[in-house]
């Protein structure tokens, strides 16, 4: 039998008088319902309810197998695929599968560039209306999301759900190949390109591949010269926000991240994740060369250079090069007749460090005689 309500304006039909009037809106553009915390304006009365749900955490559907919960019908339907195993929409290009239209949608955008969604504002482009709603909250300074923990506040669901882990403790995400775990999928996503090689992000001006997209981005602003960020203090900017706040802490003195083995504190927390391998005996940079280990990659490649016999390093006075920017200095003293290394027992000065050192040694040799 046919559906007894039809649309006068596009002939839609409908079972019922409920679903046809809240696809009328589309054609009136009515938004009836009202939400009182951000001013957000609905179709429908479910519609409302759902996002309300954003605000108060509340998760209305609940997975009949798993009894996982979800703030949104669509999130329910997507995710109960897990359990049938059901993938309907294929990518013509890779032949991969997703579970929803949308999905494979946002996929397609990887092979084709098309960043559909424009940010009003800054004319940023995005592949999806999520990521420019979540954007846009960097101009509206709205961080909706609050840890009841801590009180702190994000911008998007995602992490706020990362950073609770922090309070719990919970990594759930284990890496089968180095039992590593993790507190959320996408890290452990990113974490085992590690062990397959795979760089999905390049640059389209000089074909670098990057593990994560974050990374491509940061790079491409070697290429256009941007630096967006700025610091409030001393005026000196920064290709991304995170190398901005780690400066910052420069003026501040802020050392937010403490050594829980000898307690002692570092302003960003790649140098405590290097400074930890000293008590571990970790040194997970090997050359493939000669295999000597490495605990910091930036002494891995410059020990690439003996292999390589790379000199990247110029003097600009005759044009001798070098494999160090240290050898640069040291040599330049040469020039400029600098001798900055003096010795304490009889004032003698040196050009280099290493050179006052041995100088040293004959002190110490007639003091033991």
């Amino acid at each position: 039998m046919e559906p007894p309500y039809t649309c006068d304006a596009c002939h839609a039909t409908f079972r019922d008088t409920g679903s046809l009037k809240v696809h009328q809106c589309i054609h009136t553009v009515e938004r009836a319902y009202h939400h009182d915390v951000c001013n957000k304006t609905h179709r429908s009365k479910s519609s409302q309810r759902e996002h309300q749900s954003l605000h108060t955490g509340e998760c209305l559907y609940s997975c009949g197998v798993c009894n996982k919960t979800f703030t949104r019908k669509s999130s329910l339907k997507g995710h109960q695929c897990v359990h049938t195993d059901e993938c309907l929409y294929q990518c013509d290009v890779c032949n991969k599968t997703f579970r929803d239209k949308s999905s494979l949608k946002e996929h397609q955008s990887l092979h084709t560039g098309k960043c559909p969604y424009r940010c009003d504002v800054c004319n940023k482009t995005f592949r999806d209306k999520k990521s420019l709603r979540v954007h846009q909250r960097v101009h509206t300074g709205e961080r909706p999301y609050n840890c009841d923990m801590c009180n702190k506040t994000f911008k998007d669901l995602s992490n706020l759900k990362r950073h609770q882990h922090v309070h719990t403790g919970e990594r759930p995400y284990s890496c089968d190949m180095c039992n590593k775990t993790f507190s959320d999928k996408s890290s452990l996503r990113i974490h085992q390109r590690v062990h397959t090689g795979e760089h999905p992000y390049s640059c389209g001006v000089c074909n670098k591949a990057f593990i994560v997209l974050s990374n491509l981005k940061r790079h491409q602003l070697v290429h256009t010269g941007e630096r967006p960020y700025s610091c409030v203090v001393c005026n000196k900017t920064f290709r991304d926000s995170n190398t901005l706040k780690c400066h910052q802490r420069v003026h501040t003195g802020e050392h937010p991240y403490a050594c829980d083995v000898c307690n002692k504190t570092f302003s960003n927390k790649s140098d405590l994740k290097k400074h930890q391998r000293v008590h571990s005996g970790e040194r997970p940079y090997r050359c493939d060369v000669c295999n000597k280990t490495f605990r910091v990659k930036i002494n891995l490649r410059v020990h690439q250079r003996v292999h390589t016999g790379e000199r990247p390093y110029r003097c600009d006075v005759c044009n001798k090069t070098f494999s160090f920017k240290s050898s640069v200095r040291v040599h330049q003293s040469v020039h400029t007749d600098e001798r900055p290394y003096s010795c304490d027992v009889c004032n003698k000065t040196y050009s280099q460090m290493s050179n006052l050192k041995k100088h040293q040694r004959l002190h110490a040799v007639y003091i033991n005689v």
